[in-house]
This record gives structure tokens, sequence and C-alpha cells, in this order.
């Protein structure tokens, strides 16, 4: 079993790569015809809600105690798994 540390340290590690792919389609988006940069705009947006939910998971974990932070682990896993599905649509449909 991963102790909290090392579950913050992982979930940090996501959030900035995601980050990183969500700025990578901004400059596709930036590149798009007019037409296709509304569909990238749109799939964006739900990527920074999606990151958003993992952040808001990863700041509970961050300030909940040493025995209380298993309680969030698994909001933290479900968003994890929406970013990580949500994050390879994006990339099958523009990458």
């Amino acid at each position: 079993m991963m102790d909290k540390d090392t579950y913050e340290k992982k979930l940090q590690a996501q959030l900035d790569q995601w980050q990183a792919e969500i700025e990578k389609l901004q400059a596709q988006a930036r590149e798009a015809t007019a037409d296709m940069q509304g569909k990238y705009q749109e799939q964006i947006r739900e990527l920074r809600e999606k990151r958003d939910e993992m952040e808001t998971q990863y700041r509970k974990i961050h300030a909940a105690g040493a025995d209380a932070w298993q309680d969030f682990k698994t909001g933290a896993d479900k968003a994890w798994d929406d970013m990580a599905t949500a994050m390879k649509s994006a990339w099958s449909r523009f990458g």
C-alpha cells in the first residue's frame, strides 16, 4: 500500500503531465481551422473541468491527516480515471 506522501507526489506528477498535455492541445487549437478550433476548445474545457476536479481531490488528500487521507483516496482515484479517459479521448480525436 502506498503511503500518503508517495500518493501525493504521484498525483502531483500526473496533474503536471495532464496540464502539459492540455497546453499541447491549446497549441494545436491555435493552428487549427476556425471550425476545428471550436471542437478543440470544447474538449479543452472538458479536460480543464476534470483536471480541476482532480486538483480538488489532491487538495483534500494534502489537507487530510495521516490517518484520514485514505477516506479521500476513492474520490481521487475516480477523478484520476475520469481524467485519464477524457485525455485518451482527446488525443484519439485530435492527436
